[in-house]
């Protein structure tokens, strides 16, 4: 884990300035990008092999190729609605090196060929949002943004558009809605954002860690940058380590590496005493693993062969001290609170199984439930119109999956409970 990229000198004070920026070499791979044409970075975005940081994994080269050539209006945005709990890694990059993801939405839109480009950026991100009309005023007065940008001929407008707090609105459709000042649902697929996205027209959307990575890409060039990592998961990823650990925090890693050594290495495991019971490896959506599962390759395709997925790269670490019961309560009722409610499956399905969920906490389920509600949580995915009803399904059916025998055993001893609270009060 020797290469940092993304959080190389990251502490550094006046990083979020332009003229320190500019110091350490900032704004030197946007000259590079214009002396290339939007062809050839497109193809080096490919064969770098960046694949989204925000939860998809989907190549970035891939995506931008999508979009149609021509003289159609374009748009880049830039989803920095980091709401995914056990996430807040974008955070840091925005407030630390703003400048940073500037630079590499300028070369993602030159690539695609887009003149106007937006941050949507989560409302409670008040001091990052600052932060990045700060730098987008400094990048415009020092000629990176604006008309003939370098004197190359392209020209670009960079918004920062706040949200009001919805979770709903990091999903890429839902953001757009938002974006466009309408409620914020997701839309029907396709068409797809690179045909048919902001207001109706061809748009690339990625994240802020995916775009902040290419600048780094074009200076060192794609297949230096493939060269870190394992095969199909190139480059560096920040994680975002929370829960039951000695030092949470946002670390870099190189793709690959073992999920062991981040855990208890970076974050220092456990409490002392304590052990890993199961964690998310990609934030809150993600189907769980157990301690069985620390020694897995943290990459993209071993995690997915393992059940799961990367994500957002946000690790919740539970240890033995806390109920999978009252966990799969937390989820289910984040996921049920920010369902929009527009399809069935999410709208019921989020809502029934936090109440079934509840039934076992107050005593009145039975071990039957259980089977309903795994059935359940197989209806609920790859039905609804985004990924947030599966966001609550994949890791409910997950733990229901690894640890029935916990949730019996809390039935039966909640039912008992139960059973001798009502007696008490007959006989009293």
């Amino acid at each position: 884990m020797t290469d940092i990229i993304l959080f190389k000198d990251i502490d550094e004070p006046g990083l979020a300035t332009r003229e320190v920026y500019e110091r350490r070499g900032g704004y030197q791979a946007l000259r590079k990008a214009f002396a290339s044409t939007p062809e050839d970075l497109i193809e080096t975005l490919k064969g770098a092999g960046l694949r989204g940081r925000g939860g998809a994994g989907f190549n970035m080269g891939i995506k931008a190729s999508f979009l149609p050539k021509g003289n159609i209006q374009k748009y880049v945005v830039c989803n920095a609605d980091e709401s995914e709990p056990g996430t807040f890694k974008d955070r840091e990059l925005m407030q630390k090196n703003p400048h940073q993801l500037v630079e590499g939405l300028i070369i993602a839109a030159y690539a695609v060929g887009a003149t106007k480009s937006f941050i949507y950026i989560r409302g409670e991100y008040e001091l990052q949002a600052d932060m990045l009309d700060a730098a987008i005023a400094e990048a415009v007065q020092a000629g990176y943004l604006g008309d003939d940008i370098l004197g190359s001929g392209f020209s670009l407008s960079l918004h920062v558009s706040r949200g009001a707090g919805a979770y709903i609105c990091g999903e890429e459709t839902g953001l757009l809605d938002s974006l466009e000042g309408k409620r914020g649902n997701p839309r029907l697929k396709p068409p797809f954002p690179a045909n048919a996205g902001l207001f109706q027209g061809p748009t690339l959307i990625n994240n802020v860690e995916t775009l902040s990575t290419v600048p780094h890409i074009i200076e060192m060039g794609a297949e230096a940058y493939a060269e870190i990592g394992v095969e199909n998961s190139a480059g560096t990823k920040l994680v975002s380590i929370s829960g039951n650990v000695q030092r949470p925090g946002n670390y870099e890693i190189e793709l690959g590496v073992s999920s062991r050594e981040i855990i208890y290495g970076l974050a220092g495991g456990p409490p002392p005493g304590r052990e890993v019971k199961f964690w998310f490896p990609g934030g809150s959506s993600s189907p769980v693993l157990t301690a069985d599962d620390l020694d897995l390759s943290y990459d993209f395709d071993t995690l997915a062969k393992a059940g799961t997925m990367l994500g957002s790269g946000a690790i919740i670490i539970v240890d033995d001290s806390n109920s999978v019961v009252d966990v799969a309560l937390w989820v289910a009722k984040f996921y049920a609170h920010e369902s929009c409610g527009k399809c069935t499956p999410c709208r019921e399905g989020t809502t029934w199984t936090h109440r079934m969920l509840g039934r076992i906490k107050d005593g009145s389920a039975t071990p039957m439930d259980l089977d309903i509600m795994a059935s359940v949580q197989e209806h609920i995915m790859g039905n609804c119109l985004c990924v947030l009803g599966d966001a609550m399904a994949m890791p409910i059916a997950s733990m229901i999956q690894k640890f029935r025998p916990e949730f019996e055993a809390y039935i039966e001893e909640a039912r008992a409970d139960r059973e001798r609270a009502f007696m008490a009060e007959v006989v009293a």
